[in-house]
């Protein structure tokens, strides 16, 4: 996260002595990306956290892929995935490539009775229903209904649910998430123009601390596979930490349109960018104001990249027959817009009501077996006129 963050107790240098009150010393560790020249974080432990005691199972989850090549456009039922108890076991990724996993998730049951850390990806969760508490090693976030959680790539985390009707769409980036670099200045402020600021995020206020010896079991993915590791002291045991390296969350619903007099092209709903895709947010918003303005998107050709729609609310006017929870792929190589008859219904409309997140990968995407479980296989003939 561009900007700094402190919660805590820390020392008033790096890299210095912190002695416990009662004797003995906390323990420091960096917490960094891109060797030392991404982001990073200074954390400080009550235990030593490289102590482990044994390393366990070790097993594939990697997709089993279905479509190597594909140029189909496919739209996936999301809610047909079944909810299931393990968090883990519930994340289905449908799509994938080899900068990022797009996965769908019903998870029933709290993720406690053992901690996950992600040492390949980022997490990007988009809560499409439930709400809960995500709890890491650098503090908790309450989350709800819209929000995006971001989690970098090793934070170590537990996530506690209210209710058993959880519905989640991920994304797993093998490159940082960052806020858009357009919207940022030199210093890593955002702009005026940005469609959200500093405020609208939500950064960890509560920090647990826990200092306790024992037998924690941490599952770690590499390389899509999961290590299961005992570790000897609790892993949320930091007492404080400073830095810019650390979860939070940012509500769709907090995402500010940028509107004009004639349709906008689609980076104006840009939130999120890593070096290999785009996370954009529609949201609730006035259609443009020429007189006349046609508010359906135009017909565009993807050339560069596969897009993907997940919808979430309210009324996707550019497409017929669509429901919250369904996905659509439009792949590179060939050109997508409108369904017939949603141009035609678009005009003289004043404004939407759609609430959906995009990912714009600039590879290709394989399509996978549990894609196809969902998919419509005919939604590629749904342009043709009848």
């Amino acid at each position: 996260m561009p900007f700094y963050h402190k919660l805590g107790n820390i020392p008033h240098k790096r890299h210095i002595q912190f002695k416990k009150p009662n004797g003995g010393f906390y323990y420091e560790q960096l917490f960094g990306t891109i060797g030392f020249d991404g982001m990073s974080t200074n954390a400080y432990h009550e235990q030593r956290p490289t102590q482990v005691k044994s390393i366990q199972k070790q097993y594939s989850i990697a997709p089993k892929i279905a479509k190597t090549n594909n140029i189909q456009s496919y739209k996936l039922h999301g809610f047909k995935v079944q909810p299931e108890s393990d968090f883990l076991e519930s994340r289905k990724v449908v799509l994938t490539n080899s900068d990022c996993n797009i996965i769908l998730a019903a998870p029933k049951s709290s993720l406690t009775t053992y901690f996950y850390k992600n040492s390949d990806a980022d997490e990007l969760l988009f809560v499409h229903k439930g709400s809960g508490k995500l709890r890491t090693m650098f503090g908790n976030l309450d989350f709800k209904y819209g929000d995006y959680l971001i989690i970098p790539r090793g934070i170590i985390y537990q996530i506690q649910f209210d209710t058993e009707d959880n519905r989640l769409f991920i994304v797993e980036s093998y490159s940082p998430i960052y806020t858009p670099k357009r919207y940022r200045n030199w210093f890593g402020q955002l702009l005026e123009h940005a469609p959200y600021c500093e405020r609208d995020i939500r950064r960890p206020q509560e920090l647990e601390t826990y200092n306790e010896s024992g037998e924690f079991t941490i599952k770690l993915k590499k390389q899509n596979e999961i290590i299961e590791m005992i570790y000897a002291s609790h892993p949320f045991d930091v007492i404080g930490y400073d830095g810019f390296n650390y979860p939070y969350a940012f509500s769709i619903h907090d995402f500010e349109p940028i509107t004009g007099r004639i349709h906008q092209p689609p980076p104006v709903h840009q939130t999120f960018e890593t070096n290999a895709f785009v996370v954009c947010s529609f949201v609730p918003r006035l259609y443009d104001y020429h007189p006349e303005s046609i508010p359906a998107p135009y017909n565009h050709s993807n050339i560069d990249s596969d897009e993907v729609l997940y919808y979430v609310d309210g009324d996707f006017m550019s497409r017929n027959d669509i429901e919250p929870g369904y996905i659509s792929l439009h792949p590179a190589g060939i050109p997508h817009g409108p369904h017939p008859g949603a141009m035609e219904r678009s005009i003289g409309k004043k404004d939407t009501q759609e609430l959906a997140v995009m990912v714009d990968t600039f590879k290709p995407l394989q399509v996978t077996e549990e894609a196809l479980k969902i998919s419509d296989e005919d939604y590629f003939k749904s342009w043709l006129e009848h």
